[in-house]
């Protein structure tokens, strides 16, 4: 949560603010700091729901992205451990080979056991 200042008023200047050039907006994330009460995950949080009313991330966040080799299937994390873990999981199941991606790093495989 935000602290408050001398005043009893939430004290706002270090909310993070995350931004988006596809949606041309700004927001400072008080709402998920204050209300939410999701702290040093509000920027996770923020981008996931971001994610979902709009089909895109907002900018500076790059996902991480898990898609079979053999099937339509996939999909999109914030973080590498579920990336891994959906592909590890995939691959274990299908007995396909999976490719986690992120940004401009090196693709990594995951091969069936």
């Amino acid at each position: 949560m935000s602290d408050e200042s001398d005043d009893g008023e939430p004290d706002y200047d270090n909310v993070p603010t995350v931004s988006c050039s596809r949606c041309n907006c700004e927001w400072e994330l008080s709402y998920e700091l204050d209300d939410l009460q999701v702290g040093n995950q509000s920027v996770e949080q923020f981008a996931l729901d971001h994610m979902r009313h709009t089909g895109h991330f907002p900018d500076s966040v790059s996902p991480w992205v898990a898609r079979c080799r053999q099937c339509p299937d996939g999909d999109e994390f914030l973080s590498e451990r579920p990336a891994r873990r959906w592909a590890e999981i995939h691959a274990r199941h299908t007995r396909h080979t999976v490719d986690i991606d992120h940004g401009d790093d090196e693709t990594t495989t995951v091969t069936p056991e």
